[in-house]
This record gives C-alpha cells, structure tokens and sequence, in this order.
C-alpha cells in the first residue's frame, strides 16, 4: 500500500507541475528555451499642428483599442504640459491632450510597443441587431449607374460577402462598363475609393463602416493609416481588402480606429497631421510574456518569482538549481552506485565550481584536501579530543585557503584567489570523514569515496551551470514538483545498482 501511496502522490505532482508549466507556455506564452526572442514593434505617432494665438487647445487622437495578433507590450505619452485623458466606447479608444492657454508650433507623441501573439486573433465585432443604413444621396447619373451596377452583382452573389467581392472585381476591371467608368471618376485617393464602396453597398442594403489600419513596415517613416473596411454578413462585422475583398486585415497590420470619424481632431489649432514611424527589434521573449500576463491580470505572475527584486531573483536562480544537483546524487548513488561523502557536499563543492570553473576548481579541491589530510593524520598523532579536532581542522583549512590565495596571486594565478568560495566547514568535515575512512576501511576506499565525490560534484556542475536549465527551472519552478516526484519513486528503488552488475558479472554469467 505504501508503494501504491508513493506512486499516486508522485503522479499527482507530475500532472500539476506539467499543468502549470502548460499553461505558462501557452497561455502567458513564456518561453521555454533562454534565447528564444520575440519580434517587438515600436509603432510613434507624431502629432503637429499650430496655434496661431494664446488659445486653449483639446486634441482628440483615436489609439489601438486591442490589436488582435499583438500583445501590447507598453504604451506611453509625451504630453508635456498638457492635461492627459484616455476613453473607450467599446469600438474604440481615444486619447484626448487639453491645456488652457498655449501658442506656437505644438508636438505631441504616442507611442506604442507592440509584440507578435498568433494565440490573440482579431475578434470579428458581434451586433444583436442590424445597424442602421444610411443611403446616400447620390447625383441622378450616379444613382443611375449605381443601380445598374448593383443589379447586375446581386445575380452573381448570395451572401455580403460574396456581394462585396464580386462588386470589387466589377470595379476593378480592366475593361469597365460604362457604368462603372462613371463612377470612378470621381476617385482621386484611397478614401474616395473606401467611401465609393460604402456608399454603393449602403444602395444595395448592405451594411459598411470604413477603419483605419496601420501596416507595419521596419524603418517607416513620415507613414500613414491605410484605410480599410468592414462589413456587416448578418451576425459579424468583417474586415474586408476594399481592393480585392479578401477578408481580414493585411499582412502585419494592426486595426487602428473603426468609424467615419477622422483620426485626428484638434480644436483650436489648424494645420493639424499625424506621422507615424515603426521600427523593429529583438526582446527577450520572457519580458514580453511578463508584461502580457500582467495585461491579461494574471495571479501566476503576480506571486511570481519575476515579482521579487531582481538581486533577490538573482540568488534564486542559483538556490533553485540546488534540488537539480540533489537529484542527481540521488541517481548517481541509489541507481548507478558511486558513493560520495555524504549528501550536500558534492552540490556545495558544484556550487563553487560555477564561480571557480570546474579544471581549476578541481584542482584547488584537489589540493586543500591532500593537505588538509596531511595534516590531520598530524593531529591524530596527537590524541585529540572530537570538537578540538575539528576546530583545528577548520582552522588549518582556514590558514591553506589563505596561502594559496596569497601564493597563487604572487605567481600570477589569480584563479587561486577563487579558493576563498569553498565552502569550508564542508571542506573540514570532509577531510576529518576522509581521515576516519582511512583508519578503518583503508586508503583504497577513502580514495574511491573522495574520487567519487569530486565525481559527483562535477557533474553537478555540468547540470547546475547550464543556461537551459536554470532558465527552465527559474521560469517553471514548478517542475520542481516534477523532479520531487521523480525522486520520491527513485526512494522506493530497491533494485541492484549499475555498479553492482558491475561487480557481480561474473555470477551473472553463470
């Protein structure tokens, strides 16, 4: 039953450690690899215009609501002086600057860092009830044309959709009919061209909205919105290329503002204009899952190891590599079979390996410790008591560390100096255990036991310094449930262990 017990609470460990980690990745989007980087868009509209005289100003910009296929990294204002207030009508967000009196050439700023999600797809916009349509009223010609050209889409169409594309196809004929020649002379610019659709299917009932969409390009500068479409299929609003009728947005483009409201609206000064420039770079992925998840209101991050200060997370980074070396002693000593003094020793010893390295740490471990048992067979000939014997120990391993400090620097070695991160209570009881094993088993299996401990500890090094796995581990610390389960079945393990094969192969053979 105990075994049974063992397994269900290891199984239980594994399903909530694998759960959360899941969850994380696909749904905070944290990476799981240290050098994976997200494509980061830095998107800063320039607001111009002038105020001839002392005036009060209110300058109304319409900014990204929830860009679908982006998650909003950061989003700031340059106001300067002015008052700042932002608003959202469920369709769109508005920014809006005020200030009492001003004069003269005024700028103001927006800018917005926006990172590629494929998990965030633009939600098309839900209506219980059809919008109301606003025929226009178009001259006796265009109205004639107009309704010509409608008659004959709506035999080749089921549905809006089908509607708009075949209409766009009719309007973008090489060889027009006459009606639509006349209707496109009066397109001059992209706007004409959305407004001459949306006033075509307010004719044939059909519901339309223009938008205003921003494609990112690297490097733009002096850009501006490109205006878009969205129509209504009886259910949904879509957005639809007012060019090819293809539905969505373009390649890279984020929905900037919905509506026959102009962009940008500035009362009290004139000549007013908004630039856009994008630029592109490389962050690390972690930082912008960090901010999406605070965005999205997310508890995990919230009591995050991310929400500690970053010297405390700093020190974390190395303590939760501890359970790694620990479970690989595990291994090393219950399944393969090397044995080792003690338990924490080797993972100390890995510990200073990461700031020593592992050849020169080694070799100073190596060296403290054949003096040190130098000098405490020394100490045994003198008869003393435990507690004094190890106090003299600890303080002659003291005095070692010092010297080859000293010496090592004189030289010119000043990787010596790194002896001082040897943990040095560790480094005394090694040797009194050392020293005792000599005594009673012998120098054979002292030496096997001190080589299988600087084994161990360097292979803990290996694991314990790899950047892939303090990532994964600081990121996911609950895998550490995983690696607890693990070693909970791994405490059940009663089998032989490698090195006994080893040693009894001869049996085994007959």
């Amino acid at each position: 039953m105990r075994g049974l017990h063992v397994k269900l609470l290891a199984l239980l460990l594994i399903v909530i450690g694998v759960s959360l980690c899941w969850f994380k990745v696909t749904r905070l989007g944290l990476p799981l690899m240290p050098t994976e980087k997200a494509e980061v868009w830095t998107v800063e509209a320039r607001i111009e215009f002038k105020v001839l005289k002392d005036a009060a100003i209110k300058a109304r910009f319409y900014i990204p609501r929830q860009p679908g296929g982006f998650t909003v990294v950061d989003e700031s204002f340059v106001s300067g002086h002015y008052g700042l207030t932002t608003e959202d009508d469920g369709l769109n967000r508005a920014a809006e600057w005020a200030v009492r009196e001003v004069n003269g050439h005024q700028v103001l700023y927006y800018r917005i860092n926006l990172s590629k999600d494929p998990s965030i797809q633009p939600a098309p916009s839900q209506a219980n009830t059809a919008p109301p349509i606003f025929v226009p009223r178009l001259p006796e010609a265009l109205a004639s044309a107009a309704k010509g050209l409608i008659e004959d889409v709506l035999k080749k169409s089921a549905d809006a959709r089908t509607f708009v594309r075949e209409l766009l196809v009719r309007l973008n004929a090489q060889s027009p009919d006459p009606n639509v020649m006349l209707l496109r002379q009066g397109v001059v610019n992209e706007d004409d061209w959305v407004r001459l659709i949306s006033d075509l299917l307010a004719t044939a009932n059909v519901s339309s909205r223009p938008a205003q969409v921003l494609v990112l390009q690297d490097g733009m500068n002096h850009g501006a919105l490109k205006p878009w479409l969205e129509i209504f299929d009886g259910r949904l609003w879509v957005s639809l290329d007012p060019w090819t009728g293809e539905p969505g947005l373009p390649e890279g483009g984020v929905l900037w503002h919905i509506g026959n409201d102009a962009v940008l609206d500035v009362s009290g000064g004139k000549n007013a204009k908004v630039e856009f420039s994008v630029s592109r770079r490389a962050q690390d992925r972690t930082l912008v899952a960090e901010e999406r998840a605070r965005k999205m209101g997310s508890r995990l991050m919230e009591y995050s190891l991310f929400s500690l200060p970053v010297s405390v997370q700093n020190v974390y980074r190395v303590l939760l590599m501890v359970p790694i070396g620990a479970f690989l002693i595990v291994i090393l000593r219950n399944v393969v079979g090397l044995k080792t003094f003690g338990t924490f020793m080797p993972i100390l010893i890995s510990l200073a390996f990461r700031e020593t390295e592992l050849i020169w740490g080694m070799v100073l471990f190596t060296v403290l410790v054949f003096l040190g048992l130098t000098i405490r067979f020394y100490l045994e000939y003198l008869k003393l008591l435990l507690v004094p014997r190890l106090a003299s120990v600890l303080i002659i391993v003291i005095m070692l560390m010092a010297f080859i400090s000293v010496f090592s620097h004189k030289l010119g070695f000043d990787r010596g100096l790194s002896v001082a991160l040897f943990p040095m209570v560790i480094l005394a009881m090694t040797i009194e255990r050392m020293s005792l094993l000599w005594e009673e088993m012998g120098p054979a299996e002292a030496l096997s036991q001190g080589f299988g401990s600087l084994m161990v500890a360097a292979l803990g090094y290996l694991c314990m310094s790899s950047q892939s796995l303090e990532h994964l581990i600081f990121v996911f610390p609950e895998l550490l449930l995983v690696v607890l389960a693990m070693t909970l079945l791994l405490g059940r393990y009663t089998g032989y262990r490698l090195t006994e094969l080893w040693r009894f192969r001869s049996a085994l053979r007959s």
